[in-house]
């Protein structure tokens, strides 16, 4: 029970929102296209000052470190798993691949990821690494491939002029490098809007729950079970085998790393297929299953290593 308190506490804003988002889909109260435009404006607007903000006060060599490298081997073996699923069991297109890749390792890190590590771990700072470690390297992978507008040299030292989620993150960048800092006014500015991209992302998902259309009856069931069951299951696991079997991390450090690690399917990534029209569905779903599993899973890794 010791590990019930705080993830309920966790998941119970993420449910909430949620909810409010389909009884407004349901009611029509924001119109036939009030999903597109808030996903939307989480896109374009408030994700990139959130992100801008977050990476400008975080110092960039904060991801260098052993528990970082545990972390990304874990991630990149689940990205790599979700990927070949997409190619080889489903025969998706590369926009779809990307998303399912994405879906399978990309970690709820933010709104979920504090107040669990605050509870579980009294130390949320690892979650500013992992930020930075999604941010600064999966995402504008992830990013190029939905762009969809070739792999050429011009496309892709143009793609962050075009993309305001990779403009927001190389200006952060900058910020951070050089010790830059905003006018206060304009700070709180940016700190307002980037803290209207999660519930506004979260509610933009719960209105897409209503009349969404039904999944494939094979295929895409399998691969929603498959995503979350790497999601929850594989990535962690994964993580633990690094950080216990080659860096021999020390049980806390181990903790950090593998509870990071089980964090569900980001929103992000159903804002992603949203804006681009690509694996909407399996995003959506992965989204709200692995949230849902992982409360159990969550639950297991704080009571099994955090005893240990």
């Amino acid at each position: 029970m010791h590990a019930l308190h705080p993830l309920l506490s966790g998941f119970a804003p993420i449910w909430a929102l949620t909810g409010v988002g389909y009884l407004v889909g349901r009611s029509g109260l924001l119109g036939p296209q009030a999903e597109a435009v808030l996903s939307r404006f989480v896109f374009h607007v408030a994700m990139p000052a959130a992100l801008f903000l977050m990476i400008a006060r975080t110092p960039l060599e904060r991801f260098a470190n052993a528990s970082m490298l545990a972390f990304a081997a874990g991630t990149a073996f689940a990205t790599g798993l979700g990927l070949l699923a997409g190619q080889f069991l489903f025969h998706r297109k590369p926009g779809e691949l990307a998303i399912g890749g994405m879906a399978a390792g990309y970690v709820n890190s933010a709104n979920l990821g504090i107040p669990v590590a605050m509870q579980v771990l009294g130390d949320a700072s690892f979650v500013a690494a992992v930020v930075l470690l999604q941010i600064l390297f999966v995402t504008p992978a992830v990013l190029a491939v939905l762009d969809g507008r070739g792999a050429g040299l011009r496309a892709l030292l143009t793609l962050p002029l075009r993309n305001p989620i990779l403009l927001a993150t190389a200006l952060g960048a900058v910020a951070s490098a050089t010790g830059l800092h905003l006018p206060a006014e304009l700070n709180h500015s940016c700190e307002l809007l980037g803290g209207a991209g999660v519930p506004t992302a979260l509610v933009a998902l719960g209105i897409s729950l209503h009349n969404r259309p039904p999944a494939d009856a094979g295929s895409r069931r399998a691969e929603v079970g498959l995503t979350v069951l790497v999601k929850t299951l594989v990535q962690p696991l994964a993580a633990y085998a690094v950080a216990a079997f080659v860096l021999h991390l020390p049980p806390h450090q181990l903790l950090t790393v593998v509870l990071f690690s089980a964090l569900p399917t980001a929103q992000n990534v159903y804002v992603y297929s949203r804006e681009y029209g690509q694996g909407t569905s399996l995003a959506r779903d992965a989204v709200l299953w692995s949230t849902l599993v992982s409360m159990a899973t969550l639950s297991v890794i704080s009571w099994s290593l955090g005893s240990a």
